[in-house]
């Protein structure tokens, strides 16, 4: 839009204005990543940010926004004249999901620089957003190479291109914003802890509130130039707000007790490593300068963990982000320092509502960031026929995951990026070269010689130089891992519905959940009893929502285990039609029985045998017990051309082995060993 919507007219979400603010004042803290359902405002306010941020100076034609007062000596437009410069507004550039690595970190001419020994390079998005803020929408979406990119450039202020002996850097300090909704899938840890600052966002339930969002979004659609004519006063208060900030803060000082504080908060919520307790010290010493202090208070510290601690205590995806405030601020009273200030300074409130501009915590995250609490099995009856009523038992409890083994898809594929499966991909081991098709983005310099060599004498060669053509140029082909789609289909009859026995089978899927989180698959469930199956949860690249359905999954009833399949195949055929790329992997997790209906076994066997038709990677996880066992796991890992594996095989300490790649291209292996 070019009148981006006002800042200063955003209802509510006073964590998320607070935490853009700080990074506006002190981009040392280290970005803003904000989670949240849809429709609440997240890019919103982030592309109303960059309309604040002050004008910057850049040095006329450099495309790196070199700062004309300290340009980059290593510019590769550079060296720079002193002189010319030009004032222009602050950048806001986006980073679109499926951007490649070229267009974000930019692009060498690779023939000219074998033939011409030129540094050809076009500047990427790190470039363009040098000085101006860098957003991400949807960033767990973003493949995880482009993250590491992304958040090195970040972390390192400059980009580096390395290209087959060549090498740009250029200076690439930014304000990194993300945005993502969580039931879509999480970042890794290792990812979360880069960014400064986390904020959790959610729509307002008050009648009230909602009544303003959708008045003030009417008026600004009616008349964008007009709505923010209205509020230029405001944003123009909040502009020079962030000047004198940024002014303020390197006088600012965090005396010993405030790190003391820091510190024991850091100690006292186990976060790993050291970058809380650094973005702590810079995001405490931002509110104080934010505020118009030159002294951190104990109410900045506080305010600091509340944004730079949640994310970081996630020990496993199905943890829930927050902190215990109560423990927070018992941990603050006990190490407050003799420096620490009277706090009875009443500074103007800001845009957040609070003093020195902190929000109210009315919408700050709850919970001490542990796991949700699981319902406790209830005592059921014996099973009935049907999906409900008196059969129905409640949700057993699941037991505690463990390490399972690697369950691979066999042959190569070319899906998304990931960990579990063999596939051709543009980062991994170099298996071979090939003509380029389109752009050429990684060089296979080799083979690129070795088909320039013959032509060199008819080609008038007289200099040192390789005399290169296009045709000449060869694309390094590349092995490394995919990521699936593992689609979980549960029996959650009443012959699975036994207490422990249950709590067993629900222990299984969660740790096959926390294998597909860790290899970045996508999950999907299934779920079959009584007379149907429905599907718990389509695909999705979050595993926990599939844990949470998973908790609540009552059994009880027959086992219609045909449906169940013929469901499974019904959801891989759309999946297929939407991605299909992506290989799947299917995990039947049953005993085997099948009742209910004329001929359940003959309908199950020949709605398996659709998977092994197809081909279709497949394991059954057998959880028939007791000292009698019928085997009907084993016959229809057979029918399905998969393999089967006890709870026990499931496990990668198990006697058999470290790995078990599923057998879906060989009709009838049955059980494993």
């Amino acid at each position: 839009m070019s009148t981006p919507f006002p800042f200063t007219a955003v209802v509510g979400q006073d964590d998320l204005r607070l935490a853009l603010l700080l990074n506006a004042v002190s981009p040392a803290v280290g970005g803003v990543l904000v989670r949240g359902e849809k429709g609440t405002a997240k890019s919103t306010a982030v592309r109303a940010l960059s309309a604040l941020l002050p004008e910057v100076d850049v040095v006329s034609g450099c495309r790196f926004s070199c700062d004309p007062d300290s340009p980059d000596p290593g510019c590769p437009d550079g060296p720079h004249e002193p002189g010319a410069f030009a004032s222009r507004p602050a950048r806001m550039v986006e980073l679109p999901v499926g951007a490649s690595e070229d267009r974000l970190v930019g692009a060498l001419d690779i023939e000219r620089a074998l033939a011409e020994g030129v540094k050809a390079f076009e500047p990427g998005l790190l470039a363009d957003a040098h000085r101006g803020i860098l957003y991400v929408d949807e960033v767990n979406l973003l493949h995880d190479h482009l993250v590491d990119l992304l958040l090195d450039a970040a972390a390192m202020g400059a980009s580096y291109v390395e290209r087959e002996g060549v090498s740009v850097r250029h200076a690439a300090r930014f304000l990194l914003v993300g945005t993502m909704n969580p039931e879509e899938g999480e970042l890794r840890p290792q990812l979360l802890d880069r960014f400064g600052l986390t904020v959790e966002v959610a729509a307002s339930r008050e009648p009230d509130q909602r009544v303003e969002v959708v008045r003030r979004r009417l008026a600004y659609d009616d008349d964008p130039a007009g709505f923010a004519a209205r509020w230029a006063d405001e944003e123009a208060a909040v502009r020079a707000r962030i000047v004198a900030a940024r002014k303020l803060l390197p006088s600012v000082r965090l005396g010993d007790g405030a790190l003391r504080q820091i510190a024991a908060t850091c100690a006292a919520f186990e976060v790993d490593g050291m970058r809380a307790d650094i973005v702590m010290a810079r995001t405490a010493t931002a509110l104080a300068a934010w505020a118009g202090r030159t002294e951190v208070l104990a109410e900045d510290v506080r305010q600091a963990a509340l944004l730079a601690l949640p994310h970081r205590r996630r020990r496993n995806p199905f943890d829930a982000p927050g902190l215990d405030e109560d423990k927070l601020d018992e941990t603050l009273e006990e190490f407050g320092g003799p420096d620490e200030g009277d706090g009875d300074d009443d500074p103007d409130p800001g845009p957040g509502g609070g003093p020195g501009g902190q929000p109210e915590p009315d919408d700050a995250p709850r919970g001490d960031g542990d796991a949700a609490a699981r319902p406790e099995a209830g005592e059921g009856g014996e099973p009935q026929a049907g999906a409900g009523g008196a059969g129905e038992q409640s949700p057993a409890r699941a037991a505690e995951p463990f390490r399972t083994k690697v369950l691979s898809v066999p042959g190569l594929g070319e899906g998304a990026a990931g960990r579990r499966s063999r596939a051709r991909t543009e980062h991994g081991r170099t298996i071979g070269a090939r003509r380029p098709r389109g752009a050429l983005t990684k060089l296979h310099l080799a083979a690129t010689v070795q088909a320039a060599a013959p032509h060199q004498r008819a080609r008038g060669r007289s200099g040192p130089g390789l005399v290169v053509r296009r045709d000449d140029l060869r694309q390094a082909m590349r092995e490394g891992r995919e990521g699936n789609l593992v689609l979980f289909v549960v029996d959650a009859s009443g012959s699975m519905a036994a207490r422990q026995r249950m709590g067993a089978v629900k222990g299984a899927v969660l740790s096959l959940l926390l294998d597909a989180y860790q290899r970045r698959d996508k999950v999907g469930l299934v779920t079959f009893r009584g007379t149907a199956a429905e599907v718990a949860l389509p695909p999705t690249s979050s595993v926990d929502a599939a844990a949470v359905r998973l908790e609540s999954l009552p059994t009880g009833g027959r086992t219609p285990l045909a449906a169940g399949l013929l469901k499974a195949h019904e959801v891989l055929r759309v999946e297929r039609l939407r991605d299909p790329a992506r290989r799947a992997l299917v995990v039947v997790v049953t005993d085997g029985r099948a009742t209910g209906g004329p001929e359940p076994v003959a309908l199950a066997g020949r709605a398996a045998r659709l998977f092994a038709a197809e081909g279709t990677a497949s394991v059954v996880v057998d959880c028939e017990s007791g000292p009698v066992r019928l085997g009907l796991a084993g016959r229809l890992a057979g029918e399905l051309g998969g393999t089967a594996v006890t709870l026990d095989e499931l496990r990668a300490e198990s006697i058999a082995g470290l790995v078990k790649d599923v057998q879906g291209s060989r009709p009838g292996s049955g059980r494993a060993a």
